[in-house]
């Protein structure tokens, strides 16, 4: 495994997980009677700060469509967790046009490098275009001056 699991930070990721569906309306509980539905998630809602609770709770109660989505949803957050601790795997997004994102995308696959590598290839090259002009015109006004 490449992260470490931080149980108490995750029985937490899977709290607001889970009650963030529930309140959307989702059956979070292996129970099909609404108000059984609803008490089990009261009972999960009350052991917020208790990640035992939770843990048990998810063992005891949690519905089977949920175990795989509620994994890759914590393996996820687990993810962006850890990358985040650190300037060079720390992502930031931004907003670009379709347009834009499509000819960045193409010559992204043309050059062989991801997106953030193009990025980045663009710029050098912008600024060393930019350096090589300033050479080039230091050294026409430097012959200038010597032909005058």
């Amino acid at each position: 495994m490449k992260y470490q699991k931080l149980e108490n930070q995750e029985a937490n990721w899977k709290w607001i997980y889970l009650i963030r569906k529930h309140r959307e309306g989702e059956n979070i509980t292996r129970y099909e009677e609404r108000s059984l539905q609803e008490a089990k998630a009261q009972e999960l809602l009350e052991s917020q700060n208790y990640p035992e609770k939770i843990e048990e709770w998810i063992k005891n109660h949690l519905s089977p469509a949920l175990p795989i989505k509620l994994d890759q949803a914590i393996r996820a957050r687990r993810k962006r967790f850890f990358n985040g601790e650190k300037q060079h795997t720390k992502k930031k997004s931004i907003d670009l046009e379709y347009a834009v994102w499509l000819r960045l995308s193409k010559y992204s696959r043309k050059m062989k490098m991801t997106l953030s590598e193009t990025i980045t290839y663009m710029i050098d090259e912008r600024e060393s275009k930019a350096q090589f002009e300033n050479q080039m015109a230091a050294m026409k006004t430097s012959l200038k001056n010597l032909l005058k």
